[in-house]
């Protein structure tokens, strides 16, 4: 698998001798497309307030993706492309371990969290589409392997999953809950009319002398 992984790359990659426009477009979406990511849920947050719940469910499930992969890429600690002499870093980055991505894990991640949801997937794709340039990008310019990438998108997914069944369960705990209490799921209407129907205490009637 690791000499397939090395063939992609060298395939897609910048390499050693890089092509000088192709590798600024490249470093400038490496370094800054995730930032086109939170320019966009903060649109989201902004102009759609009934959607700003599901927006910081987002956030927390992109932190949890953040973490694992930090903690996979530690725990694997496989050495990034340009550790291995396979190209140059062209873009100022670490050395620590590369697989997964974490750019490419958070942002699929939000991606695929906002594509469930009818009312923001065309958010969800635009940030989609942004994930797989970065992912690219970062092959392009000698930080990543192609399945650092690949890795990121199963991460993302799993998070995804774990994200869409604790939302499946807590709908359902409160549609529960609403049941047990029919006074909570339905309002009172008949309020006014109960009112108007409840008798009326006499007036104390005043003898004139």
């Amino acid at each position: 698998m690791q000499e397939l992984n090395i063939s992609l790359f060298q395939w897609l990659a910048a390499g050693h001798m890089p092509q000088p426009q192709l590798l600024w477009i490249a470093s400038v979406i490496a370094e800054g497309a995730s930032w086109a990511c939170v320019a966009i849920m903060g649109w989201v947050a902004w102009r759609r307030p009934p959607q700003r719940a599901y927006a910081m469910g987002t956030l927390v499930a992109a932190a949890v993706a953040a973490l694992t992969a930090h903690a996979l890429a530690d725990a694997i600690n496989l050495p990034r492309p340009f550790a291995l002499g396979l190209s140059p870093a062209h873009i100022v980055h670490g050395a620590r371990g590369s697989l997964p991505s974490a750019h490419a894990s958070v942002m699929l991640t939000v991606a695929l969290i906002f594509c469930m949801r009818s009312t923001l997937r065309g958010a969800g794709f635009a940030m989609l589409a942004i994930a797989v340039l970065t992912g690219w990008a970062r092959v392009y310019v000698g930080v990543h392997f192609p399945f650092d990438i690949v890795a990121g998108l199963l991460l993302a997914a799993a998070v995804t999953a774990v994200f869409w069944v604790t939302m499946r369960l807590g709908q359902r705990f409160i549609l529960q809950k609403l049941a047990a209490d029919p006074a909570r799921a339905a309002p009172r209407r008949d309020v006014p009319e109960n009112r108007a129907l409840a008798p009326r205490k006499p007036r104390a009637s005043v003898r004139h002398a």
